[in-house]
């Protein structure tokens, strides 16, 4: 069974197709998703595709329920200092949070438990209340720095699942690479999915 609820985050790393196709695809599950984009997010956003996310929250929950044609109520979104978000705190019943794409920045304030905007607030509850926390970095090369704080969040029982896709499925288009990379973000979210073949599947 599919979860009911899982939080996605998107920060200002490239690679921000990676959280516009999970979105969908939690969206088009039926899945209530708990947004919060970053600003930096949001320059991605416009310099990445053709979409203009806009600023309040209002705002984009029905840009975004209109351009995935899906109900306003399947969103909830957030701006980075909403503290009076549920996600702010541990009694929210969100099981599962996925932060897509992930600076090393985000990465690094998460490690250190800076708590300095809604986002980082929220994975800090996810580690605290020992619930499903998954980072999608999107950097190359990693810096020992990098390293060091991935270890430190993979410890805590954070995912660290880079956008690095595999080839064995054959892909032929950008959206298939990207598809390969959401197939194991929803995998390890517990979210069911047809949207790439599975290993053994494949003929070769």
């Amino acid at each position: 069974m599919n979860p009911c609820e899982i939080a996605v985050a998107m920060t200002g790393a490239s690679g921000i197709v990676y959280g516009l196709r999970l979105l969908e695809c939690l969206l088009k599950a039926d899945i209530s998703v708990h947004l919060m984009v970053s600003s930096a997010a949001q320059t991605v956003v416009a310099m990445e595709t053709d979409l203009r996310f806009p600023t309040r929250s209002r705002d984009l929950q029905k840009y975004l329920a209109a351009y995935f044609s899906v109900a306003p109520e399947l969103l909830y979104c957030y701006s980075g200092i909403q503290w009076t978000a549920p996600l702010a705190s541990g009694s929210h019943r969100i099981q599962t949070m996925v932060v897509c794409p992930c600076t090393v920045g985000a990465i690094s304030a998460i490690a250190r438990g800076a708590n300095d905007n809604l986002i980082e607030r929220a994975a800090d509850v996810m580690l605290k209340e020992q619930r499903k926390l998954i980072l999608v970095p999107r950097e190359a090369p990693f810096s020992v720095i990098h390293l060091e704080n991935m270890l430190t969040l993979a410890r805590l029982g954070a995912v660290i699942l880079p956008a690095n896709p595999g080839f064995y499925h054959r892909p032929r288009r950008v959206e298939d690479l990207v598809d390969f990379i959401v197939a194991r973000i929803l995998d390890h979210a517990g979210v069911k999915h047809h949207i790439v073949a599975r290993w053994g599947e494949v003929i070769l």
